[in-house]
């Protein structure tokens, strides 16, 4: 350590003034960042290093010291680098990093939050979680290895998730005796790859994570570089807050809070912009109107709330708002679109399946959503242009994407928090993609619903019944259309307006382009349960008699339909007795290796957990079952 470098030592203040201490923590801005790159580049024993060497505070420690003010002196930062040594443990033992491990501390000029995360590739998704919410970006590279696909592959990730700090930490400089060549040479390496990305800017340092070189002190061995250490860049780097206070207003409101009948009050974070009372709002996606009454916070009322704060805002009118509606400046609110151009990553083992219905969850909004199949998979070494059907884990893809209703939203360049979503597995709830919005597609804004003067509930009327959808599920085999078609009759005959819609018949017409992969049976049931619905909307009780082996798509059938218009009958045969009957011949042809993808087979079935009809065909006739059906449904 050079004679001018100076430590952060906040004991001195604490033991002095623990308010003051505390009141100046306090109002220290906060940079998020992360540490990524190859395997065994040292981004643990970096983290370890900035904490150690920098006197850096816990804070599980910093707690204990605003609760007791005791002070803590050599002893202190002994107990700092035991925690340390424990924090990391985990990873000793296995050899590499196996999550993203999230460290706190602080300078005299700013706090910290570092996400030290893993280099191994199929913890890819893991690093995107680190990188979500992160304004910086620290890209570790082993001098003696230089630029590797990790490197690429990170540096691609951060750009694409909109960090625009990069720190390219050229670590490991003490092993190769602290050549300048080689450092320059794995500088002009990267930028020829940073250019290309779209990554114009970034601050190259030489150093050493075990040594401490260039980290909290300027090293003596790289006198040929004059640039900053590493701390004295974190702690510079400009966060954009008054860029981010000075766009329009965004609020994606979280929750309405209503306390009493003369209260009600709009919350959430300023996502970007600046509110004064009387400012003229409007609210995304209904378009409605109003002016801002008060900005309430816990410690009061305020004159002006800026990006980044918390608030509650009350209106002048009484308007329809509630959470995942977005209150926007009115003279220029955010967009509102349902169809858009998106760049995914797949974080998930199993491969995405194009028409699935995901759960999409953007700011506050949680949405219904269906992807596209790819325009086209990226290699993050070429940046290629691949064509691909499908993401498998850690792919990066080019698709479009349509959700279940309109949603407010920025491209993901203006406003990370309207722009950025990931998607959830219905049936798993597992987060098995992150995304970013690119823009809405034209036809989103120029296909609007056509007004008709004679509604659904009309045409039941003149039928005298109510619309239904009786969806019958269950193996090949099992007595699904025979049952149907019963159904239909016994109806038909008491005057009922039918119409039912068979597997196999709709594969001759409306869907004869599908095949039986799990893509294009997931469409094949997209596509009937549309043709269901508006038939329901003709006043007609539907029956449907198809396999439709997935939950998730059984769910979106249902989703399409009023409360309790949607029947699902699970035709419960056991696949040995489904196979036996075998009239078509399918079981032994899926055997035998003839028939691919055939339900439960070698493609899964995934049981009815709650439907509300089980025919046990083992135990009734076709006929029976009928006759019981028919019953409940005209209960």
């Amino acid at each position: 350590m050079s004679e001018g470098d100076v430590i952060y030592r906040p004991e001195a203040l604490i033991a002095e003034d623990i308010d003051a201490y505390l009141e100046q923590h306090q109002h220290k801005t906060m940079l998020r960042f992360i540490t990524c790159g190859s395997v065994d580049d040292g981004k643990s024993t970096l983290i370890g290093r900035l904490l150690y060497d920098s006197k850096m505070i816990f804070e599980d420690q910093l707690a204990a010291l605003e609760s007791d003010s005791r002070r803590v002196g050599t002893q202190g930062q002994e107990i700092d680098f035991a925690l340390l040594v424990d924090g990391l443990a985990a990873e000793r033992e296995q050899g590499i990093t196996i999550d993203v491990a999230y460290r706190f501390f602080a300078t005299e000029k700013r706090k910290f939050i570092v996400a030290d995360t893993p280099g191994h590739e199929q913890y890819t998704r893991n690093m995107v979680t680190g990188a979500s919410t992160a304004d910086l970006a620290v890209i570790l590279i082993d001098a003696r290895k230089g630029v590797l696909t990790q490197t690429r592959r990170h540096s691609f990730l951060a750009h694409l998730v909109g960090i625009r700090h990069i720190v390219l930490a050229v670590n490991k400089m003490d092993l190769v005796d602290y050549d300048q060549p080689t450092f320059e040479h794995i500088v002009a390496d990267y930028r020829a790859f940073a250019n290309r990305i779209g990554t114009g800017q970034f601050t190259a340092i030489p150093l050493s994570g075990l040594r401490g070189d260039n980290i909290a002190a300027r090293s003596d061995a790289m006198s040929w570089y004059d640039g900053p250490t590493l701390i004295e860049h974190l702690e510079a780097v400009d966060l954009g807050l008054d860029e981010r206070a000075g766009k329009r207003l965004r609020l994606p409101v979280q929750w309405v809070n209503r306390p009493n009948l003369d209260f009600r009050g709009f919350s959430g974070q300023i996502a970007s912009g600046s509110v004064h009372p009387g400012d003229a709002v409007r609210v995304i996606p209904s378009g409605k109107t109003s002016t801002v009454a008060r900005i309430v916070t816990y410690d009061g009322d305020l004159e002006q709330a800026v990006a980044g704060q918390s608030v509650t805002l009350t209106l002048a009118d009484e308007i329809d708002c509630s959470r995942g509606d977005v209150i926007c400046a009115a003279d220029d609110p955010a967009e509102a679109a349902d169809q858009f151009e998106a760049t995914i990553v797949w974080m998930a083992e199993e491969e995405m399946l194009p028409g699935r219905n995901y759960i999409m969850k953007i700011g506050t909004q949680s949405v219904s959503a269906a992807v596209q199949p790819p325009k086209y998979r990226v290699d993050v070494n070429t940046l290629n242009h691949l064509a691909a059907k499908s993401l498998g884990l850690n792919d990066i893809g080019i698709c479009e994407l349509a959700t279940d209703k309109r949603i407010s939203f920025a491209p993901y360049a203006e406003n990370k928090d309207l722009g950025g979503f990931i998607l959830i597995d219905r049936m798993t709830n597992a987060t098995v993609a992150a995304g970013t919005l690119h823009f809405a597609l034209r036809r989103a804004h120029n296909v609007h619903w056509q007004a008709i003067d004679v509604s659904r509930e009309a045409h039941a009327a003149i039928k005298n019944q109510r619309p239904r959808v009786l969806w019958f599920t269950g193996l090949s085999g099992s007595g699904k259309s025979t049952i149907a078609n019963l159904v239909e009759k016994r109806l038909h005959a008491l005057g009922k307006h039918t119409f039912l819609l068979d597997g196999d018949n709709v594969r001759h017409g409306l869907n004869k382009d599908l095949g039986f992969t799990e893509a294009d049976r997931i469409e094949n049931i997209r596509r009937v349960g549309e043709v269901a619905r508006l038939m329901t909307d003709a006043g007609l009780i539907v029956l449907t008699a198809f396999i439709s082996p997935f939950r998730a798509e059984r769910q979106l059938a249902r989703a399409m339909m009023a409360e309790g218009e949607f029947i699902e009958i699970f035709v419960d045969t056991p696949l040995n007795v489904a196979e036996e009957r075998d009239v078509k011949g399918l079981y032994r042809k899926a055997r035998s290796g003839e028939l691919k993808n055939f339900t439960g087979i070698d493609s899964p079935y995934e049981r009815p957990e709650n439907a509300e009809i089980i025919i046990d065909t083992t135990a009734m006739t076709p006929e029976q079952a009928a006759e019981l059906i028919v019953e409940q449904v005209l209960a």
